[in-house]
């Protein structure tokens, strides 16, 4: 995180605090609190601090509202409720609408090679469409490359409740500089 500014909701972005990506290509990612609208206007829907990461071109505004609002390609731990004919209905938080994670949603998964996860089950997926009209979509592989990557069914360990911004804190590619934490990298170690 380079810089932070204070925004309030309804705030137009102006272009100068946004990043500018080092390839043309590369497009700039919003994060929660922001909203686009074409051709050019980024408004802020959040109050808070506004984070900008230059290195992932990425512009999100820092809220600990104490809800979690699914986005599209964010990686998550949901616990599995009950199954249908078709699908995992899974729970990513308490008192929301169930997930849906499509039973052949897994790395070369067929009708017959699908896993069989039992209810009350962890997995590991990526956020593949969120919207507030419909049930979020989960997906236990990366749709571009066909692989997991990672993601599936978890087995063993510990699963404990932590709020939204120790979660972000544990997702900075630089913690020891700038999330002032090493909980991940010491139980890797160990």
């Amino acid at each position: 995180m380079a810089a932070q500014i204070l925004v309030m909701p309804g705030q137009v972005l102006s272009e100068d605090v946004l990043p500018v990506p080092r390839k043309s290509s590369t497009s700039l990612k919003l994060g929660p609190g922001l909203r686009y609208t074409p051709p050019s206007t980024i408004t802020t829907t959040l109050a808070g601090p506004l984070c900008i990461d230059r290195k992932k071109n990425a512009v999100w505004v820092e809220n600990n509202s104490g809800r979690y609002i699914p986005q599209t390609n964010d990686v998550i731990i949901a616990t599995v409720h009950h199954s249908s004919t078709d699908f995992y209905h899974c729970s990513i938080t308490p008192h929301t609408t169930f997930a849906q994670l499509p039973q052949l949603a897994f790395e070369g998964a067929t009708k017959k090679t699908r896993p069989q996860l039992s209810s009350g089950g962890l997995i590991y997926a990526r956020v593949v469409a969120a919207s507030k009209h419909l049930d979020p979509e989960i997906a236990c592989y990366n749709p571009s490359t066909g692989k997991s990557e990672g993601l599936g069914e978890l087995k063993g360990g510990m699963v404990f409740d932590i709020s939204l911004g120790m979660a972000r804190r544990l997702l900075l590619s630089k913690q020891k500089e700038e999330g002032k934490l090493v909980i991940l990298e010491d139980l890797a170690e160990q």
